[in-house]
């Protein structure tokens, strides 16, 4: 018989509850830490020290006009599913509206982004795979004039986050406050 996976403690930090061990878990997104992105909306993070090894997931609350990220490929597959509200998907240069429970699957090496769209918020589950996370080939970001053109494009192409993020104020702590989320 396997041992039993045991429950991983959690803590209170300044900008909520993180998991402080491996083990299973229950948060609730409320009670989770919380991150103001500024004009790149909100992000809820379910990982503690360890991050999970198999697969990243968070939860962005974009406003409309709100680039989820910069416009980029990874060398591992991600998945988005928007659980409400409205936003863009930028593919491979093409833009598509998304709507309340579509599914974005993006196999590795596809270039994309979400932009938060329509009159309100857009609240968007992210799931990404990280077997090639702590590689010098994890992704990049192209230049694109769909992505440009709403703000989530950078002018040169980089393979340096920091690069393409430069123009952004840096996230900020921010525990939650009611009316973020549905």
């Amino acid at each position: 018989m396997d041992p039993m996976v045991p429950e991983a403690p959690l803590e209170q930090v300044d900008e909520g509850l993180a998991p402080a061990g491996p083990g299973w878990f229950v948060l609730n997104a409320r009670a989770a830490r919380w991150y103001d992105r500024g004009e790149r909306g909100l992000v809820c993070l379910f990982e503690g020290e360890p991050e999970f090894e198999q697969v990243g997931i968070n939860l962005f609350v974009l406003g409309p006009g709100n680039p989820m990220s910069m416009y980029h490929w990874e060398a591992d597959q991600e998945d988005f599913l928007v659980v409400h509200g409205e936003a863009l998907l930028i593919a491979e240069g093409e833009e598509r509206p998304l709507r309340q429970w579509d599914f974005v699957h993006c196999p590795a090496g596809m270039n994309h982004v979400i932009v938060g769209a329509g009159d309100g918020p857009c609240v968007v589950v992210a799931v990404g795979a990280r077997q090639h996370q702590d590689g010098p080939d994890l992704g990049g970001y192209p230049v694109d004039d769909a992505a440009r053109r709403h703000n989530a494009g950078v002018d040169v192409e980089t393979t340096i986050p920091e690069e393409a993020y430069a123009r952004f104020t840096p996230r900020q702590p921010a525990r939650y406050r009611d009316g973020w989320l549905p």
